[in-house]
């Protein structure tokens, strides 16, 4: 496939390299055009060529193996239809401290079919999208033996977890409000760079959820997982077609029906993202009231216009936000999740509104809000 140049140290993960090369789907392959682009369109193939062996490092199994001490159960961090992803320790390169670095390295599932698909996808996206909302993948790890592949990615460690940890696991405390705004206004921006940031290529991430809106130490938000990510459609198309994945509950209703996928996909998505903020309920949960279980049922009953709106926000804000501001953002999620896709605002558009919601709010008085300002600094473009 040409989509990166493997440089292993081993014989065993140059013949993975070898397989890992061969022709991926035509889909994967197809070159696509950023709507604000002027030159001549390149492939994220064509670009990974280019750039990613130049930015990722060619991980060793064993080196992988030892940092994660054997992938111990104690060490691991999540996990996922992808595999398990562990906590890793590695030497600082700066030698005589004997300090050491943290990062966090994916492994690959062997049982699952789409596996190294995804793994490929996201070497060669995050091989070439570089942005501060997106998570920054260090290497990779192929290595192919009689009995066995392995898959593995390494990323920046993001010690603060999921923004889907910290909405929905009442172990944490709840995130402030301007820290809530703050967190979607970076999401934005990094789905903003993917639509329009990149001048020879589009990309659809297909995936947004708060599960894959991780946070770092100063909680600032990025985008992860890319395994699903696509090429924007070619000139003179309107859309990509292609078999309907993803998570339930975000997809957007027109990508289901008819596989078209656009940026506006990722536009729903995130309006749906946009009202768990707002109600701290995730998009399905099935232990609610029939007539809850759904978010978008039932927060459509609750319009931001409504006397009844206050009644669907997140009692874990404790009142602790401005009602102005607050149907502000349903009203932005609203445009985003409106039936026909050509009518969704795009990315920089909701950018713009979310930062105008923020300058809305009041300054901050209580303890959770100043707690939330200390964790992170004011969002910059």
């Amino acid at each position: 496939m040409g989509c990166f140049a493997f440089k292993s140290k081993a014989k065993n993960q140059r013949a993975a390299a070898s397989g890992a090369r061969s022709p991926a789907p035509t889909s994967d392959g197809q070159k696509s055009k950023a709507s604000s682009a002027s030159t001549p369109t390149r492939s994220i193939q064509e670009l990974s060529d280019e750039r990613g062996a130049q930015r990722l490092r060619v991980f060793d199994l064993d080196e992988l193996s030892s940092a994660t001490n054997g992938f111990s159960r104690a060490l691991k961090i999540g996990e996922g239809g992808f595999g398990s992803v562990y906590r890793a320790f590695f030497r600082s390169a700066g030698g005589g401290g004997g300090g050491r670095v943290v990062l966090a390295v994916k492994r690959l599932n062997q049982r699952s079919l789409q596996g190294h698909k995804q793994w490929l996808a996201e070497v060669q996206f995050l091989g070439v999208l570089e942005h501060p909302n997106l998570v920054r993948l260090v290497g990779y790890c192929a290595v192919d033996s009689e009995t066995s592949k392995h898959r593995l990615l390494v990323y920046e460690f993001m010690p603060n977890k999921s923004l889907d940890d910290h909405l929905f696991n009442r172990a944490h405390p709840p995130l402030s409000w301007r820290l809530r705004l703050q967190i979607m206004i970076g999401a934005a921006r990094g789905l903003d760079y993917l639509h329009e940031g990149l001048q020879e290529v589009q990309v659809i991430y297909r995936d947004f959820k708060a599960a894959n809106v991780l946070l770092d130490a100063d909680f600032k938000p990025k985008l992860s997982d890319f395994g699903l990510a696509r090429e924007g459609p070619t000139e003179g198309k309107t859309h990509v077609s292609t078999a309907v994945v993803g998570t339930h509950g975000y997809a957007a209703p027109d990508y289901i029906e008819t596989g078209h996928l656009t940026t506006k996909s990722d536009v729903w998505s995130f309006g749906v993202v946009l009202y768990e903020i707002l109600t701290g309920r995730r998009s399905l949960e099935r232990s609610r009231p029939a007539e809850e279980q759904k978010l978008l049922g039932w927060v459509r009953r609750h319009p931001p216009e409504s006397q009844s709106f206050r009644s669907i926000m997140d009692p874990r804000l404790g009142g602790r936000y401005p009602a102005a501001a607050a149907r502000q953002v349903a009203r932005l999620a609203d445009r985003c999740l409106v039936k026909n896709p050509k009518e969704r605002p795009a990315m920089r558009e909701v950018v713009e509104e979310l930062e105008r919601v923020l300058q809305m709010e009041p300054p901050t008085t209580t303890a959770a809000d100043k707690d939330g300002d200390r964790r992170l600094p004011p969002a910059k473009r």
